[in-house]
């Protein structure tokens, strides 16, 4: 078994949801990066999302716009991310860790070349944000030679015809897109979810997390009564923005949040 499925087995034994942790590598710079990390990791989350530093994530809301900038001006390449990878895989050698990238950088680096040193840094999945399954094949042959699960997104627009060809490209988990538009802290969580999950798991085994919009403890309880996993990004990057300033604190403040949303999974 895979770390991914180990994790979500191990979550489900818990009679409880997994949390999955969204931060963009390298931002503010690569130690600050590593230092955050490993805060999460310390502090209840069970898998973790890396972002690679794009110049163009149109998933992503403002907070992790400027996450990428501030990685990318501090000279983060897909280099440093895999040493990044490297550093975490050695430290937390059972926990998840899942690129959350755009086509074109794996696009641009050769796919295969790319995926073999996913793999070889440590890295257990793959969502490529802005590719559809319909044109994944050379990606999904390139993960499934180098063992990296893939992973695809499911949004409330999503018609039900187009669940199978979404599921069925999937090996890791399903990432329910909980609303429209760009990633960001929303005031409540979407009504619709207990609903979508119904829908995605009647055309899957595979986990179905929920992420986007979820940003404070009560909205992680919340998801956690019908999703496999919730997954919370931009409240986490906001303790990096909020710190930079003085960025010895990003450390000890990401531990605090991050123990604090990690309550909300437990039933």
């Amino acid at each position: 078994m895979d770390r991914i499925a180990q994790a979500f087995a191990r979550c489900r034994s818990e009679n409880r949801a997994a949390f999955v942790a969204y931060l963009c590598a390298g931002d503010p710079d690569l130690e600050t990066s590593l230092e955050a990390c490993r805060a999460l990791l310390r502090n209840g989350v069970d898998v973790l999302e890396l972002g690679v530093p794009f110049s163009d994530p149109l998933a992503d809301g403002l907070t992790n716009q400027l996450a990428a900038q501030r990685a990318l001006e501090s000279g983060m390449t897909a280099a440093k991310v895999f040493q990044l990878v490297r550093t975490l895989r050695a430290e937390f050698p059972a926990t998840p860790l899942v690129s959350y990238t755009y086509y074109n950088l794996v696009f641009s680096n050769g796919v295969d070349d790319y995926v073999r040193a996913a793999a070889e840094a440590g890295v257990d999945g793959l969502l490529t944000l802005d590719m559809p399954p319909e044109e994944s094949d050379e990606v999904a042959a390139a993960c499934s030679k180098h063992g990296v699960k893939t992973v695809f997104i499911v949004a409330p627009t999503t018609p039900e015809s187009r669940l199978d060809a979404i599921t069925a490209a999937a090996t890791g988990f399903i990432y329910y897109v909980s609303r429209e538009g760009v990633t960001g802290v929303r005031d409540a969580v979407a009504a619709n979810i207990p609903e979508a999950m119904a829908a995605i798991k009647a055309h899957t085994k595979l986990p179905v997390v929920v992420g986007f919009g979820i940003g404070k403890r009560e909205h992680v309880a919340e998801v956690a009564k019908h999703a496999d996993g919730v997954v919370v990004g931009s409240a986490l990057v906001n303790v990096i923005r909020d710190n930079l300033a003085d960025r010895a604190k990003i450390g000890p403040a990401m531990a605090a949040k991050a123990a604090d949303l990690t309550a909300g999974v437990k039933r």
